[in-house]
């Protein structure tokens, strides 16, 4: 155990040997372990590799993370979009259990029951929810819009991504107004 571990402690501290030890073939029998299957030895085996692991995790590289870039238009529009895809998804595959479920529950989900409570909603409420449902699905549409002109090889350089990206904004703002004011 304790041969392993200053094995280890090298690889672990020495670049060149950790290259090696990873790449090069005729190194590898360093590496190969090899214990009896003896119950006491099967711990000692699972204790050594685990070790081995540990090890290995710490000379592994770390991935930076979104702190360190700087923000986008594209970026924020990307993520923005599969967030409204989900959302959409969502929405509606929560709408079908809904009505489905509806009746079973006791209460009538019906054309006259869904005119009369939207009827009896107050207008900042009505504006609010078609709002609401207006924004992810306006937004999702026109930004799909803009992704199948890109796959058809249109306004793919950055001048118009960006264009584009603010055009997408101008308009989901302009659609869901309009939408919410129905």
């Amino acid at each position: 155990m304790m041969a392993t571990r200053s094995l280890l402690q090298t690889v672990a501290q020495n670049p060149v040997a950790r290259s090696a030890l990873f790449r090069n073939t005729a190194v590898t029998s360093m590496s190969v372990r090899r214990f009896n299957a003896s119950p006491a030895n099967k711990e000692q085996c699972a204790a050594a590799e685990s070790e081995i692991l540990r090890q290995q995790r710490k000379v592994r590289p770390v991935s930076p993370h979104l702190e360190i870039y700087q923000p986008q238009i594209t970026w924020y529009l990307s993520g923005l979009h599969r967030i409204t895809g989900a959302a959409i998804g969502g929405g509606f595959y929560l709408g079908a259990l809904g009505y489905l479920a509806a009746p079973a529950l006791g209460y009538p989900i019906d054309a006259a029951t869904v005119v009369s409570a939207a009827a009896s909603a107050p207008v900042a409420l009505k504006v609010l929810a078609k709002g609401t449902i207006a924004f992810p699905f306006v937004f999702h549409s026109l930004n799909g819009i803009r992704h199948l002109a890109w796959d058809v090889t249109k306004f793919i350089d950055i001048k118009s991504v960006y264009t584009t990206g603010y055009a997408v904004l101008a308009g989901t703002a302009v659609g869901t107004a309009y939408l919410a004011s129905l």
